[in-house]
């Protein structure tokens, strides 16, 4: 049997598994016979990588198959400081899990989205998982923790996920609400009015933050980086969605 690699970020960790992206994405969402519920964010991670940190070796000499010839779920490689120790060239495709165990795989896209002149909300995902209001575009959010900090701290890498602010994205004062489904809509109003283009262009709005996130409310994509290397993983749109994974939309939508 194959051995796969994963990057999980729910939580940072990689995994060594002998199931495919589907298989490996239900069980870790939902463990043995659907007992858990949570979703699941991962990348596939070019089986050949190495790096000293990391002891892949050892780990796909335990990662065997069972003694009734089933394949070993996971072995973990590490569950620290995963991210500074990968290259973006070794991420492959990225897949979604939801809580009921449905994977949608979603390929690297060519270039970042347009820029567009409105506000922003990013849930940071790996290695620190804020949940963080924004002036700035992604690859300006980007470079503002990692590549040229504003802060006195950086971090080595992010992966990150632009939700979806509506109206409120233009107009947080006043803007509908309409159909967003956050349960800290005042709290959130309040951080947006603080952003300024010059003096306050992020805030955060829970320093910690719950890594699950309603999946439809994905405005635009997923951003992974390291280093100075930035790559998107655009988002399907909603009809893509429900014409050709009708199962996983209507999983992520229960």
């Amino acid at each position: 049997m194959s051995i796969y690699l994963y990057y999980s970020l729910i939580p940072e960790a990689l995994i060594a598994s002998m199931l495919p992206p589907e298989k490996f994405g239900q069980y870790y969402a939902t463990g043995h016979k659907f007992k858990s519920k949570g979703q699941a964010v991962f990348f596939e991670v070019d089986p050949n990588y190495r790096h000293p940190y990391f002891d892949i070796d050892g780990c796909y000499k335990r990662c065997v198959a069972k003694a009734d010839g089933s394949p070993k779920n996971s072995i973990y490689v590490s569950m620290y400081r995963v991210t500074e120790h990968l290259t973006v060239g070794a991420l492959g495709k990225m897949y979604l899990t939801t809580a009921m165990g449905e994977t949608l795989g979603l390929s690297r896209g060519d270039a970042l989205p347009k820029v567009e002149k409105e506000l922003h909300m990013y849930q940071d995902l790996a290695p620190i998982n804020s949940l963080v209001v924004s002036v700035f575009d992604p690859a300006a959010y980007y470079a503002d923790v990692v590549t040229n900090p504003s802060h006195s701290f950086r971090f080595p890498g992010m992966c990150f996920v632009e939700l979806e602010l509506g109206m409120l994205a233009i107009d947080p004062a006043n803007g509908k609400e309409g159909d967003l489904p956050y349960s800290f809509m005042q709290h959130l109003r309040e951080a947006l009015m603080e952003l300024e283009p010059v003096s306050k262009q992020n805030k955060l709005v829970h320093r910690v933050h719950s890594l699950e996130f309603p999946f439809r409310m994905v405005k635009n994509g997923f951003f992974a980086g390291i280093g100075e290397e930035l790559v998107y993983y655009p988002m399907l749109s909603p009809a893509a969605l429900r014409k050709d994974h009708s199962n996983w939309w209507r999983s992520a939508n229960l």
